[in-house]
């Protein structure tokens, strides 16, 4: 007989799973703009934690940049913050000075 002894079941990529959320990256905040008619633009602000009201933050944003903007169920992302107009730098700002997300969580796409 031999005296091979099978090592408990260790998956090396348990971890990995994890990440197998469909347009989730753990801990990015993805802030986009899109453009509308003419000069007109959208902002959306994508990942931030189900922790959070997204409403309150809305109502938040919306005090603060004297925007419009509401919260939107996607399909593939979840709960999505549509803004009105370039907010992209404002809210940036505002996510790091009230401790939501550090500089190097945000990822800001666009033009």
């Amino acid at each position: 007989m031999s005296d091979i002894v099978n090592l408990n079941s260790f998956d090396p990529f348990a971890d990995a799973v994890k990440g197998d959320q469909v347009g989730a990256q753990e801990g990015l905040i993805h802030i986009r703009i899109q453009q509308r008619n003419g000069r007109k633009t959208l902002t959306t602000v994508q990942g931030i934690s189900d922790n959070y009201d997204k409403k309150k933050l809305v109502r938040a944003f919306k005090k603060e940049f004297a925007c419009n903007g509401t919260v939107v169920e996607h399909p593939e992302y979840g709960e999505v913050i549509q803004l009105q107009g370039d907010q992209r730098n404002n809210i940036c700002q505002f996510l790091t000075k009230i401790g939501i997300a550090k500089t190097e969580q945000l990822k800001v796409h666009g033009f």
